[in-house]
């Protein structure tokens, strides 16, 4: 099932996302195409799956969403052009091809990544057949997801830790929300916008945040192990870059261990909710064998 729904929802996430970008109102030829560079460069297109996913799970149908996927899915991209810049992480390639900044300027490509955050909110009140509370209460989770609480704060203690050894707390802290948040609001946002109860609400809660946990701790395992050519930009960099990761602050097998682990406990916080959040399920078995 994982495979097959994975290619549907994708192709379907990557003619909205044009779909969106040709319905906004960009004002400069070369901003659009900054933006468009790094928006249809590729990728899993995570994000707006657990999204529709987790509508699924809380009884709606996530191909409704697509548009509030889409908008998650900006978010992220911006996350990744600003992340890539020379003042951050100074990457020169991503997803196999040449960084935002390395094709239009660090300039352009800030402003690219400034114009995807704010146009995901546009977006987001795009989407049909939802009240306005619950997309006030949408783009209030991926607000907070977005800002000093979620990813931006992550990034803050990413930065001041370069260099340094740091506490698995703090670790833990900096990854749940410079990455983990924007998992969290993504399947909160979904189960939200399908009417998920309270009770539906926190199981899927808990689930997402064990996601983003063993997201993360894949993400180290894989700077040390994985194929370049597979994950589009060169391995190791944390090791160059003195960053303090699960891999570093324990060992290769304890953070295989510690994923595994979690993977079993986002699996397990579904329980409740029985066959409708089985993709959720596959999805987080996906962490474990992914290679990208």
């Amino acid at each position: 099932m994982l495979i097959e729904e994975w290619k549907r929802r994708k192709a379907l996430v990557e003619e909205a996302l044009i779909r969106e970008l040709d319905a906004s109102d960009i004002i400069d030829d070369t901003l659009g195409e900054s933006m468009r560079y790094s928006l249809m460069a590729g990728g899993k297109r995570l994000r707006p799956m657990l999204l529709m996913a987790a509508a699924d799970a809380a009884g709606g149908n996530g191909d409704d969403y697509l548009t509030s996927a889409c908008s998650m899915e900006m978010i992220h991209t911006y996350s990744l052009i600003h992340d890539d810049l020379p003042a951050m992480d100074n990457d020169d390639y991503r997803r196999g091809k040449l960084t935002n900044h390395k094709v239009y300027g660090a300039g352009m490509a800030t402003l690219a990544g400034d114009a995807l955050l704010t146009l995901a909110f546009e977006v987001l009140f795009r989407q049909k057949g939802v009240s306005s509370d619950k997309l006030v209460a949408a783009a209030k989770e991926i607000s907070i997801a977005a800002g000093v609480a979620g990813m931006v704060g992550g990034q803050a203690i990413d930065i001041e830790s370069e260099g340094k050894k740091i506490s698995r707390d703090t670790l833990y802290k900096m990854h749940m929300g410079k990455t983990g948040a924007l998992f969290r609001a993504s399947v909160r946002v979904g189960a939200i916008l399908a009417g998920a109860s309270d009770e539906v609400l926190s199981a899927l809660t808990d689930y997402s945040e064990k996601f983003g946990f063993a997201f993360q701790i894949t993400d180290d395992i894989l700077d040390v192990t994985g194929d370049e050519s597979k994950i589009g930009k060169p391995t190791g960099s944390d090791e160059r870059n003195k960053k303090s990761t699960y891999v570093t602050l324990s060992s290769l097998d304890e953070a295989r261990r510690l994923a595994r682990e979690t993977v079993e406990g986002a699996k397990g916080a579904l329980a409740q909710l029985g066959d409708s959040a089985l993709y959720l399920k596959e999805l987080a078995d996906f962490l474990i064998n992914r290679d990208r």
